[in-house]
């Protein structure tokens, strides 16, 4: 594996969420993972409810591809940073074990201040140091 600096990866990780550039963002994307690589969300707690209601055992929702993540990174970007609600920061704790980096990220409201939320990073990367797996614990 390459030599990772976790906190220049989880950086930007964090910025490709905020990017407002679509061509950029896609770049990013092409960047950060690998080309099969997997975008995993723990969904909220209302999906996993209404999963459970339904008789799934499980909920997790998944990007795989560059393609696929594209576009779960897109509409994120839509829904909370271009609307103005907010924009996301790394909380500077990144640690590398291995092939894992693990960090927390911040939702902070788009006029600055206090965190709203955040939660979890669990990146499994490959030997060309790009991300195979993508946990994302939003908390």
């Amino acid at each position: 594996m390459t030599d990772i600096d976790p906190q220049d990866l989880a950086a930007r990780y964090v910025a490709l969420w905020n990017e407002p550039d679509a061509e950029l963002r896609r770049e990013a994307i092409h960047e950060l993972w690998a080309e099969g690589g997997a975008h995993i969300l723990h969904p909220p707690q209302e999906i996993r409810e209404i999963a459970a209601e339904l008789g799934f055992d499980s909920s997790t929702l998944e990007a795989r591809g560059h393609d696929s993540i594209e576009v779960r990174v897109s509409r994120s970007h839509e829904r909370f940073v271009a609307s103005g609600q907010v924009s996301f920061r790394p909380q500077g704790n990144a640690v590398l074990l291995h092939d894992i980096v693990r960090f927390n990220w911040d939702t902070v409201p788009a006029g600055g201040g206090e965190a709203v939320g955040g939660g979890l990073e669990v990146l499994v990367l490959d030997e060309d140091g790009r991300i195979a797996a993508d946990y994302m614990f939003p908390g």
